[in-house]
């Protein structure tokens, strides 16, 4: 389904709020500033300046073009916000600043724009980063899908912490944070067409603190990854194509809800190559397990979390998963995006 730019009555945004003129600065001041300003946004410069500490940073950009605008659990702000800084923080960084860049399309309602930009500002605080700059432009109907947005975000890089797939060896275990698919399979429940007895929520939200937690533990991870497009079933390609090991996953350790399990089946999707924007894949020694699950369960994130399956040596180097009956398949790689304009 569309959203479409009327479906909300009230004020609409014209051409002339991407002209640069007075109604781009009253749209900045009465829309943008009031819910976002902070000491680096509110002189409105054409760059932020941001003290730098000696040490590394991590650096990432990302688009957004989610449909519906607005879904359960979540809008495009909310997953633009938490999308950025989930990259910087599987890095082992620590998220600080993010920039914003909208392109709205003529019509758009501002009570939705409001709603949107509310739902930003929430997201920035719980993920402690504040909007350091940003852009607006305004597209012609029909050109702009109603809203678009752009992030970068900046992180300081924790110095004790190394991350990488050179790290992984056999024996390792692979966890994942909680249950699955719950981001793309709620996107496609709040379509046109779609309904699900039990309502499914997007997952969407900072995992900063989560990933802060296992950090500031002393856990010692190899590797982190978010399974967004592509899902669970991409990282774990990923990881058997670049160390060379395979992954031997088990099915019933795989969280996922029950809601989330028959909304799948009814889709036809395999719920391992479905979206996630709340959950991260960790891989360390298998002797880590225990201490690791034990931190990501006392955060209101990893509530859900489970080992899910550990690197063979084993050649070729494929991703198999051991079913509920005892029988054993092949996970292949997604080949395309079965969910469109899911993040």
């Amino acid at each position: 389904m569309r959203s479409s730019p009327h479906k909300t009555d009230g004020e609409r945004i014209v051409i002339a709020h991407g002209g640069g003129g007075e109604l781009t600065q009253r749209l900045i001041a009465e829309r943008f500033l009031p819910k976002l300003g902070n000491p680096l946004l509110n002189p409105l410069t054409d760059s932020a300046v941001l003290p730098v500490e000696a040490g590394r940073v991590a650096l990432t950009t990302d688009a957004f073009v989610v449909q519906p605008l607005e879904f359960p659990g979540g809008d495009i702000g909310r997953l633009a916000v938490c999308g950025t800084v989930n990259d910087l923080a599987v890095m082992g960084a620590v998220p600080e600043a993010l920039t914003l860049a909208l392109v709205i399309e003529e019509g758009l309602c501002t009570d939705l724009l409001d709603r949107i930009v509310d739902s930003i500002a929430r997201a920035a605080g719980e993920a402690g980063v504040v909007i350091a700059a940003g852009d607006t432009k305004v597209v012609e109907r029909q050109r702009g899908d109603g809203l678009t947005i752009t992030t970068a975000g900046i992180g300081r890089m924790r110095e004790d912490v190394r991350l990488g797939m050179d790290r992984i060896s056999p024996g390792d275990a692979v966890m994942v944070s909680g249950r699955i698919a719950e981001h793309g399979l709620a996107v496609m429940s709040a379509r046109e067409g779609l309904a699900f007895e039990t309502e499914l929520r997007s997952d969407v939200a900072p995992l900063s603190g989560l990933v802060g937690s296992l950090f500031e533990a002393g856990a010692e991870v190899k590797f982190l990854r978010d399974p967004t497009r592509g899902g669970l079933a991409g990282v774990l390609a990923d990881l058997a194509e670049q160390t060379g090991l395979s992954v031997e996953v088990e099915e019933r350790a795989i969280p996922i809800s029950a809601a989330g399990r028959h909304a799948a089946e009814l889709l036809g999707l395999d719920p391992l190559t479905v979206a996630n924007e709340g959950k991260v894949v960790c891989v360390a020694d298998g002797s880590e397990v225990e201490g690791i699950l034990k931190i990501l369960h006392g955060h209101p994130l990893g509530r859900h979390a489970a080992c899910v399956g550990r690197m063979l040596a084993s050649q070729p180097a494929l991703v198999e998963l051991v079913t509920t009956t005892g029988g054993r398949r092949i996970v292949p790689r997604p080949y395309g995006e079965e969910l469109p304009r899911i993040c």
